[in-house]
């Protein structure tokens, strides 16, 4: 492996780098997004259920403890429980706007590495062969392959290693996309069962 980075010259290094960032935000944004994720029809029938003995006070608490954005928009329309529709609605929104860029932070990198790391191992590439062409000029015409090889093998090495970055740094972003996509759905759905359940006419706590 060192010998491959040595081969593969000072980019090489760079590649490393970018991988091992990439890995560590992939793997601490899959936990996040994990916690972030809950059963949110199972949390509302939960939630109905307090809020149906007028225990607004245990559903907040609940709320609290309860991870994930789900939870912070329950708990945000729980709190203007005796207020009219547009005003839950607007805490509810409110909520939810303060919640998704929580989700989405440090996608960014990732799509980033997927980005630059085809583009360092191009880099590479170039300044691979610009070495090639340098020895064969310097030592034209008697030039023996091992004079060229050094240059070969860091044009090859970090267009590799830069493309065996990208590509599962792309893929994984697509997958954190695919996570956030769906909790932001479960948090729409849960907005809605809960708007309605305020505001119903037999449901609303303490009516």
């Amino acid at each position: 492996m060192l010998e491959l980075m040595h081969k593969g010259g000072p980019i090489m290094w760079f590649i490393f780098a970018a991988s091992f960032l990439g890995v560590e935000v992939f793997l601490a944004k899959l936990y996040d997004l994990h916690r972030a994720q809950i059963r949110s029809s199972d949390f509302l029938k939960g939630i109905y259920n307090i809020l149906n003995r007028h225990n607004i006070v245990e559903a907040v608490s609940i709320c609290e403890e309860t991870p994930g954005p789900v939870a912070s928009i329950v708990r945000a329309a729980i709190l203007c429980h005796d207020e009219e529709r547009p005003v839950i609605a607007q805490a509810i929104e409110e909520a939810g706007l303060a919640e998704v860029p929580r989700l989405e932070r440090n996608l960014t990198v990732l799509a980033t590495l997927a980005q630059i790391t085809p583009m360092l191992g191009l880099l590479g590439t170039v300044l691979g062969m610009i070495r090639v062409l340098l020895v064969i000029e310097q030592k034209a015409p008697l030039v023996h392959a091992g004079d060229v090889l050094g240059g070969l093998w860091q044009a090859l090495l970090t267009a590799a290693a830069g493309l065996a970055v990208a590509i599962p740094a792309y893929a994984g972003y697509n997958f954190l996309v695919s996570r956030v996509e769906a909790i932001v759905l479960d948090m729409e759905r849960a907005a809605v069962d809960i708007l309605a359940y305020l505001t119903g006419p037999t449901r609303r706590p303490g009516a």
